[in-house]
């Protein structure tokens, strides 16, 4: 079975949009575009590039349709982002001119492709998607930079709609900029106790 894994650029309140730049989604009147720019090092640079290896993708139709109008001509920089295979969950779209592109409709398509053959399935962005698949415990690993900043609003990784679930930290680093990166692996269910003296 293929893993799901989620790749997120992240703050402290959870908020995932448009890390890269002030055009790159200024939806809900989004003015913080750009905010993972200046937490850049070479240790970061490093990991992400590590994390541009070619995979496959599992993308919402709002960060599909932002990355179409980039990536087919920047493919310099991250070379298999055109060879790898993006399924695209959007019940209004069916097709694109962008290479290796498929639509699909609902979660019973995305648990279809997890049981194929195939690499890992990587999840960049795609906030509502990301909610989808954590509500139907769909995602086998989170790979999270989180960054030292509070924006107060914008799109966020997690809501109240996902499936209670532990994750184990496989490894981390932190930056010299302050960036929390950390790896975890699903591991099960949540476990509770009472604290206080035995």
């Amino acid at each position: 079975m293929r893993k799901i894994i989620v790749l997120s650029m992240i703050t402290l309140d959870g908020v995932i949009q448009a890390p890269g730049g002030p055009k790159e989604d200024v939806s809900g009147g989004f003015k913080f575009g750009g905010w993972q720019v200046i937490h850049s090092d070479s240790v970061y640079d490093e990991v992400v590039r590590k994390e541009l290896q070619p995979a496959d993708y599992l993308l919402g139709r709002k960060t599909f349709a932002i990355w179409e109008k980039y990536w087919p001509a920047h493919g310099d920089f991250w070379p298999g982002i055109n060879e790898g295979t993006k399924y695209v969950l959007s019940t209004s779209r069916k097709k694109s001119s962008w290479k290796n592109s498929v639509f699909v409709n609902d979660v019973a398509s995305i648990k279809k492709i997890k049981k194929s053959k195939g690499g890992d399935i990587h999840v960049w962005g795609s906030s509502e998607l990301v909610h989808l698949l954590l509500k139907n415990d769909l995602v086998d690993e989170l790979r999270l930079k989180i960054h030292p900043l509070i924006l107060g609003k914008g799109k966020k990784l997690f809501d109240n709609g996902a499936i209670p679930a532990s994750f184990t930290l496989l490894e981390h680093i932190v930056t010299t900029t302050g960036v929390i990166i950390a790896h975890y692996k699903r591991a099960g269910k949540v476990k509770t106790g009472t604290a206080g003296p035995k």
